[in-house]
């Protein structure tokens, strides 16, 4: 897959065959150096601003295209380098920022202009990145018309679309799990989720997998909402970012499902590659052991491996006591088998996606072979879209197409065409009222009733939330 040139021409991150997952909103104080002075030595000019770290945000991607010596060869390969470093800025801060600002009609004209006149500097380049609003699509009425005359619909959904059952996000702040994992002593919390550090020291990653293990058969209203699109035949795909699997429990048929970042579903060696059902390994996550791989074990069995072949490994440069592992349970101590956790012996892994891993060859061709010549309505749920290369997937797709976004907080890195903040499971419920369909489940109450509102300043940014009984 080549999205190199992404949203109207220009690329925030190139996604290439084999891409793997990016996150887009960490901090390194390195990189963003690194990426001033690469831009320096191109020749690219940089505002004075630009000099002050704090004035840049995210993470920095290194261009597939260096050559041997690192050596960015041209603007387009720098150009995906830098755009995630800038700040983002929402349109709003374009005209409604003051007396001074311009009108949306002022500024959508403005970013007309500089696509005609093209990439002269960074700043120019980053507006260039972002897609047009259209300005046709406002109001909750455009959207619930949107949905009932769209027939082939893509909805992008993240970890906000669980959260309900009790399955917590990532980023959320004090809730979310990467506020949770400050006791394993990690530089970046995402490092739990880094194949590396798998490889290395696979008890990391597992002393977090029970707390967002799919523990249900149960699915939110907002997984009902999707289904209720597939049924009516709207649904083209569903991209879901989660790793839960709750999306098949809803009933989404695998042909209309995209799990980009892999899922519970399914579990692999990372040595023999030995598949199996998810279901097989939840015991032992549960129970806080490492999962082996059965088919290693038998093969070790047969060969009376000796214990002088396991190594121990070292968490955070302290030896842990030492405990008998797989090789010692075969002498019939099952007692604490996980202290040794060797990959080589055989350690199994669920199928979702860490970073550093390619993300499903499936992905890339039904986006790109597929959904982008017959997607009529972009809806993305739940998700910040900070993580690459899922984040690419709306301003990969046509401009032209009409764009909407639910979820608690907005974002400013996308221009929508319809913003509907709240809870998404109201959000949704309520839109399935307004459009006259019955959204059946138990997690709506019975007699529901939402206020909407526009948010001040805003003329498509709308806030749900649910009336409570008097």
């Amino acid at each position: 897959m080549d999205v190199s040139r992404l949203g109207s021409g220009q690329a925030s991150v190139k996604t290439m065959p084999g891409a793997q997952i990016i996150d887009l909103d960490s901090d390194s104080e390195t990189e963003v150096a690194d990426a001033l002075e690469t831009a320096r030595r191109v020749g690219i000019p940089i505002s004075s601003g630009v000099n002050d770290f704090e004035a840049l945000v995210g993470n920095v991607e290194q261009s597939p295209d260096e050559d041997e010596d690192g050596e960015s060869a041209d603007w387009s390969e720098v150009e995906s380098l830098f755009e995630d470093t800038l700040e983002e800025m929402g349109d709003e801060s374009l005209y409604n920022a003051g007396p001074e600002s311009c009108t949306l009609e002022e500024a959508n004209a403005f970013r007309q202009q500089l696509r005609t006149i093209g990439p002269e500097n960074l700043a120019i380049s980053r507006e260039l990145s972002k897609r047009i609003k259209l300005p046709q699509y406002n109001t909750i009425d455009d959207a619930v018309e949107l949905i009932k005359r769209s027939k082939n619909i893509i909805v992008l959904t993240g970890a906000g679309i669980s959260t309900s059952l009790g399955i917590p996000d990532f980023r959320s702040k004090d809730i979310g799990l990467y506020s949770k994992l400050a006791h394993l002593g990690l530089n970046d919390p995402q490092e739990v989720f880094d194949i590396s550090i798998f490889r290395e020291d696979p008890s990391i990653f597992y002393q977090v997998a029970r707390d967002i293990l799919p523990s249900t058969d149960r699915f939110t209203p907002t997984h009902a909402f999707i289904a209720l699109l597939q049924s009516k035949g709207k649904l083209l795909t569903n991209y879901s970012q989660n790793i839960d699997n709750i999306e098949a429990a809803a009933g989404i048929l695998p042909e209309k499902l995209i799990q980009c970042h892999g899922s519970f579903a399914t579990a692999s060696c990372v040595e023999c590659k030995y598949q199996v059902p998810g279901e097989h390994i939840f015991g032992d996550i549960k129970a806080g052991r490492i999962p082996k791989c059965d088919r290693c074990l038998e093969q070790m069995r047969r060969l009376k491996a000796p214990a002088a072949m396991k190594r121990k490994r070292s968490y955070n440069s302290q030896d842990k006591k030492k405990k008998k592992s797989g090789f010692d349970a075969l002498d019939g101590d099952t007692s604490s088998e996980d202290e040794y956790d060797d990959p080589k012996a055989g350690v199994m892994k669920p199928d979702i996606t860490f970073f550093g891993e390619p993300l499903p060859d499936r992905f890339s061709d039904r986006l790109t072979n597929h959904d982008k010549d017959l997607v009529d309505l972009v809806i993305v749920i739940g998700t910040s879209l900070k993580v690459a290369p899922v984040s690419e997937v709306v301003p990969y797709l046509p401009t032209h197409i009409p764009q909407m976004y639910i979820s608690r907080t907005p974002v400013s890195h996308v221009n929508f065409d319809v913003d509907m903040l709240g809870d998404c499971d109201i959000v949704v419920a309520e839109l399935c009222r307004r459009a006259g369909w019955d959204l059946k489940h138990d997690m709506i109450p019975e007699g529901q009733v939402v206020d909407v509102k526009l948010q001040d300043g805003f003329q498509s940014r709308h806030i749900f939330s649910e009336r409570k009984p008097a």
